[in-house]
């Protein structure tokens, strides 16, 4: 099974390591949010860019692990793409570990062919990472942000807590029965809405926040457009 290998600093308790961590799989959590007012959003927000409300709650897309970056930047085709965050649960052999994420997206893609759509940009993560048993008793108040760049100026774009998602046990057991994921697996939990609606940015930035041990992950990229034709 092909694999990519990911240098990561690991922060458990006060132990700070850097180690590359082997991901054999890579999946995408879609259609997450845990109340239904969020769930209707983020549905009003999808059907407006075209793309149809799903069949059942929540679903899963497999993509190449080979998607999987901490680049700076990125390339996709055309315009029409964004980035969101969202919690990375990753599983290694110590144990399971939490980071942040951007399931960067191709808009146009997804409107007919939302599977294709996941697979057509890299996945930026953040290479830091904290131990789940770290934030696992004060899950509910970790806050996700991101930031966009738009007319020159960086806005926020998204805002929320990790409260407002299913929580990683119900989507860890949705995804393979039980409430882990097998060694070897990055699982991007979901989103929430975007302030002012879904549109593409040159610059993606974001961060995962923990308000009670105060302290906070952060990445951000570039997005450079390929033209689409010669």
């Amino acid at each position: 099974m092909p694999a990519e290998t990911l240098t990561f600093r690991t922060l458990s308790g006060s132990a700070m390591d850097r180690r590359p961590i082997e991901l054999r799989t890579v999946v995408i959590a879609v259609w997450t949010s845990r109340d239904p007012t969020g769930r209707d959003l983020r549905v009003a927000e999808m059907e407006a860019l075209g793309i149809p409300r799903p069949p059942s709650t929540p679903q899963f897309r497999r993509i190449s692990t080979h998607r999987l970056t901490s680049a700076d930047a990125i390339e996709v085709v055309g315009s029409e793409s964004s980035g969101e965050v969202e919690v990375v649960l990753v599983r290694d052999g110590r144990g399971l570990w939490v980071g942040v994420g951007s399931d960067h997206t191709d808009r146009r893609i997804e409107r007919s062919e939302p599977h294709v759509a996941k697979q057509m940009c890299d996945k930026p993560i953040a290479p830091d990472l904290w131990a789940f048993d770290d934030v696992a008793d004060h899950w509910d108040s970790l806050i996700l942000r991101s930031w966009i760049v738009e007319h020159g100026e960086t806005r926020l774009y998204q805002e929320g807590t990790v409260g407002a998602i299913l929580p990683p046990g119900d989507l860890m057991r949705a995804f393979v029965g039980r409430e882990d994921l097998p060694e070897g697996t990055a699982l991007y939990c979901g989103t929430f809405a975007a302030i002012g609606g879904i549109r593409p940015s040159s610059r993606f930035a974001y961060e995962l926040f923990d308000p009670q041990r105060e302290r906070r992950i952060v990445h951000a990229y570039d997005v450079v457009a390929l033209p689409a034709g010669i």
